[in-house]
């Protein structure tokens, strides 16, 4: 007769054996990574909304204005980030079931997609007293959901796509095994063509009637597919990549530095030189930034190695483990950065009587006030089932405790 114990340890190692076959090493610095590219991307949003509540031609809305394009490289971050981890988890694969990968990322990333489009749109129309009138309200809904418009949603508009594409990617980097750094090189190649004729060709073209995806490049992911690239090559040679940036990371640095200082210089040759417009000097797709962006994005990971190599013996736990929840719910403060940066911006509407230099002074609070609630929002989504199915992810962890209590009582009764 075998008693509760053994029965819970035998199943216990069969669980284990399972798990530690398919078990890959768990990259810590991966975590950090995601910490700073979302408070990155929170932090440029917070920017433009301090900067648009300032008296045009101030020095403090200058500073924000010429300062803004540092910040324009989190959201190639976050391609870049995208691209690693989905090749890490399935390009060694031996046989991947496309069908089962296709369910999986477009139930888990579309279901948000919806319900924050469904929701953001809802609180929009409601405070300006529109909502359900005429039946404006599905139009929108509509348009907003087949165009990924609307509240910074374009990156999960991207990432569709990218998730259509993908078994077509891994079968071109495992059919071309031994010249994966000549993808990489034909893709930047691509990548910084495509900008140039982005920055100096596209303006001077009249676009009102292409198609969709092509007039709103920014909802294509041929403008970012570099960064999903980069991010492959990092996931399959990770350890060379890893030895590439420990050795020149001293180089790395100086030069994000440098090229970080020059983005002043490009605001100014963007207005004065080229004469383009605000939108067009502030624009993300420039070639410049590509360069600066990928720069960053190696400055960012040797961080997140460094974070990965002294966690354990020099960090206070408490850091790490907030870390750890701030990886987790990155998706679910992206998608709920929205609401705060409502509240902010009708905060400052408030505030714009002020001298612009008091609202420079108040951006730090401002800034505090959209990370913090973000992070509340994606951590309450994340606590309070079944909430956690609005930020990518669903509790099923919470019936664990019954089933654990039925298989001890089954033990139990057998003993």
């Amino acid at each position: 007769m075998r008693t509760a114990t053994s029965v819970l340890a035998t199943a216990n190692q069969s669980s284990m054996a399972k798990i530690s076959k398919h078990k890959r090493p768990y990259l810590h610095e991966v975590d950090l990574m995601r910490n700073i590219f979302i408070f990155g991307v929170l932090m440029n949003h917070t920017t433009s909304a301090f900067a648009q509540n300032m008296r045009a031609g101030s020095w403090s809305q200058l500073f924000l204005h010429t300062s803004h394009l540092m910040l324009h490289f989190t959201r190639m971050g976050f391609m870049f980030m995208t691209g690693l981890v989905l090749f890490l988890n399935y390009y060694h694969c031996e046989q991947p079931n496309w069908w089962q990968f296709w369910k999986k990322r477009y139930t888990s990333v579309g279901i948000p997609y919806l319900a924050w489009n469904i929701l953001l749109l809802a609180l929009t129309d409601f405070f300006a007293e529109t909502l359900f009138s005429g039946g404006h309200y599905w139009q929108n809904l509509l348009t907003n959901i087949s165009h990924g418009s609307s509240f910074y949603l374009y990156y999960v508009f991207v990432i569709f796509q990218l998730y259509l594409i993908f078994p077509v990617l891994v079968k071109i980097f495992r059919r071309f095994e031994r010249h994966h750094l000549l993808i990489l090189a034909i893709s930047l190649l691509v990548q910084f063509g495509l900008l140039v004729g982005i920055k100096y060709g596209l303006p001077h073209l009249d676009r009102s009637d292409w198609p969709y995806w092509f007039r709103a490049y920014g909802m294509n992911i041929f403008v970012y597919q570099a960064y999903f690239v980069v991010g492959a090559y990092a996931a399959i040679h990770y350890a060379e990549v890893v030895r590439f940036l420990k050795k020149w990371a001293k180089q790395i640095r100086w030069m994000a530095a440098g090229l970080a200082l020059g983005t002043v210089g490009l605001y100014f040759f963007n207005q004065n030189v080229l004469k383009l417009s605000f939108a067009s000097t502030e624009i993300v797709h420039q070639p410049y930034l590509m360069i600066y962006a990928l720069t960053m994005i190696g400055v960012v990971f040797l961080i997140g190695l460094s974070y990965a190599a002294r966690r354990e013996t020099q960090l206070n736990p408490a850091i790490d483990r907030l870390i750890k929840l701030g990886s987790k719910i990155s998706f679910g403060i992206y998608l709920s950065q929205t609401i705060p940066l409502m509240l902010l911006r009708g905060i400052l509407g408030q505030l714009n009587q002020l001298p612009a230099w008091v609202l420079l002074l108040l951006f730090p609070i401002g800034y505090a006030f959209v990370l913090g609630d973000s992070f509340l929002i994606s951590w309450g989504c994340y606590q309070i089932w079944p909430l956690g199915v609005l930020i990518g992810r669903p509790q099923p962890a919470r019936l664990k405790p019954r089933i654990k209590r039925h298989l001890f009582k089954e033990a139990t009764r057998i003993s």
